[in-house]
This record gives C-alpha cells, sequence and structure tokens, in this order.
C-alpha cells in the first residue's frame, strides 16, 4: 500500500503562496514546488509542499487522441498520443507533463500505469480533475507488481526504434528491454535483422504489424477488442495478475462494450474503476486457456484484478 502510494504522481505548483485557497478547492493537498517558493509554502496549513525542479526532466506530451484522415479508406484514424515507451526506455527517469483541463486526469493515470517518476503542471481548470485522479489512484491497493512481456525488444536508442516502441505499446503488445535475445519470450525483435530490416524501419507500423504477425495473436498475454483507443498493460506476480486500461480519448468521450482476453485462468476478480460507480465486470468467462470478460464502459482509466 505505501509503495503505491509512492509511486503516485504529484502536482508540480508554480504558483504563489497566495493561490493556496484554489488549491484547496479543488482537493489537492500535497505539491512540489520550485525551491525558492518552498518556505512561503511550508507555513500554509492543509497543503505538504516538497521542493522540486523541472530540470533535468523529460518533458511529457499530453495523452490524447488525434483523429487523421486515412487517405487509403478515406476514414478517420486514431492516432493515439501516448508516452508508454518513453517510459520503459527509462524506467529510472523523471518526467513532466505540461497539461490543461482534464487532461491531467489522464496524464496522473499514464503515469501511475506505468510507475513512473512523473510531475504533472497543469492550470486552474486541470486541478480538481487532477485532485479526483489521484484521490482514486489513492484506492487502488496492493503491492506493485512486475511487467508482463510477450516480448524482448533489444532497442539500439534511435528515433526510429522509439517509433517501433510506442506502436507496440499502442497495439498491446507487451514487451521488455532485452540487451540479447531471451528464449524465455515468446519472441524477440531486434532492428537490422533479416526480419525485421532497417529499411521498414522507415515506416513503423510496418514493424509492428510483423511483430504482432510472428508472434500470433493466440501467444498474446492479453488482447483489447472494441476499441482503438485503449491501451492495455499487464504486471504479474505468483497467482495474481493485474491488468491496466487507458482510455486516451477518455477527455472527450467514453468507450463502451470492451472486451478483454488475458492468457490465464483467473475465476477471481476485482475491479477498481475511474468515474465508473456501480460499473461491473460482464460475460465473466474462464476458459481452458484464457479468462475473458466485458468493461461496459471506461472513461478514463481502470484496473482489474485476476486470481486464481
Amino acid at each position: 500500500m505505501l509503495l503505491l502510494l509512492a509511486a503516485l504522481p504529484a502536482l508540480f505548483w508554480d504558483g504563489a503562496a497566495d493561490t493556496a485557497p484554489a488549491l484547496r478547492d479543488a482537493g489537492i493537498d500535497r505539491i512540489l514546488v520550485p525551491a525558492a517558493r518552498l518556505a512561503s509554502w511550508k507555513s500554509i496549513p492543509g497543503i505538504a509542499a516538497e521542493a522540486a525542479g523541472l530540470e533535468g526532466a523529460v518533458k511529457l506530451l499530453a495523452p490524447t487522441v488525434n483523429y487523421r484522415m486515412n487517405v487509403a479508406s478515406a476514414t478517420n484514424a486514431p492516432w493515439l498520443v501516448a508516452n508508454g515507451w518513453r517510459f520503459i526506455r527509462r524506467p529510472q527517469g523523471r518526467f513532466y507533463y505540461d497539461v490543461t483541463g482534464k487532461q491531467a486526469a489522464l496524464a496522473a493515470a499514464e503515469a501511475f500505469c506505468y510507475g513512473a517518476n512523473a510531475m504533472i503542471r497543469t492550470d486552474a481548470d486541470g486541478l480538481k480533475p487532477l485532485a479526483q485522479m489521484l484521490e482514486f489512484l489513492r484506492t487502488i491497493t496492493g503491492e506493485p507488481l512486475q511487467p508482463v512481456a510477450d516480448i524482448g525488444y533489444i532497442d539500439d536508442g534511435s528515433a526510429a526504434s522509439g517509433e517501433v516502441m510506442n506502436l507496440l505499446v499502442r497495439n498491446n503488445l507487451l514487451f521488455q528491454l532485452v540487451t540479447s535475445a531471451d528464449r524465455r519470450l515468446k519472441l524477440n525483435v531486434k532492428l537490422g535483422t533479416r526480419e525485421y530490416p532497417l529499411e521498414d524501419a522507415k515506416n513503423p507500423g510496418m514493424v509492428a504489424h510483423a511483430v504482432r504477425y510472428n508472434l500470433t495473436d493466440e501467444k498474446r498475454s492479453v488482447r483489447v477488442y472494441g476499441s482503438p483507443v485503449v491501451v492495455a498493460r499487464l504486471t504479474a506476480s505468483g497467482r495474481q495478475v493485474r491488468l491496466h486500461l487507458l482510455n486516451y480519448a477518455g477527455v472527450a468521450r467514453k468507450v463502451e462494450g470492451i472486451r478483454v482476453r488475458v492468457l490465464g485462468q483467473y475465476p477471481k476478480h476485482q475491479l477498481w474503476l475511474a468515474d465508473g460507480a456501480g460499473v461491473e465486470l460482464l460475460d465473466y468467462s474462464v476458459e481452458p486457456d484464457a479468462t475473458e470478460f466485458t468493461l461496459p464502459e471506461l472513461k478514463t482509466y481502470a484496473v482489474v484484478d485476476l486470481s486464481r
């Protein structure tokens, strides 16, 4: 429980101490402030302040979905702006978001999902959504679990490699970084090999498609049906797995009727759902090789614990 709370993202606030009433009204009780402002904030009751700076931290993109025209099919194809691959590439990194309004809540959920060390800088309109998300995240109990990976990915540090990782994350192809092929994993990927030529990396979508084809859908530890804007992350320990589901369109719209398939038999489950009081998993089915269920709606973020 304490470890999970320590992993919560925090508000970075560079406003003066006289802005404290706005923070209290929004429900914010902990902030990170520039060192020069720390002394004035230490005298403010009800708000715990610590010194921090953005120097050396990696600025992240605001998580969202952009809809762009697909020339081949003349339809609007969703393009997810997600930061999961950045967290995987730099697990010990320091990060910060500069977001406005409701995007602050989605940013907090994304950072928590990956256990990232992240600060969130937002405007007045983002304070209450952020506070509400942080309050929800505090309700999620249990110790941090280890990420599940089907794929070992050898990262050469290039921009092209980063974009491939980005598409793997967005297509729910679970991977971990390795320095050499790991036979314990179902598939290993390295750019510049016969299977994944460097020429193909100029079109990262082609590489992601090849990875999915070589892995096969049957071997994927998690599959999400019904929405191209939901990203899944899976962690596990012993007889328990934890599924994270992020709706990158959550600032504007909720997703309805998400069907999920997780490899393994898990007859027990527990759901935590932001902005979803009273919602329960439907059509829960434990098959010989997998567990499937439907989440009726997802506004921004859900965590599902599955256990034997």
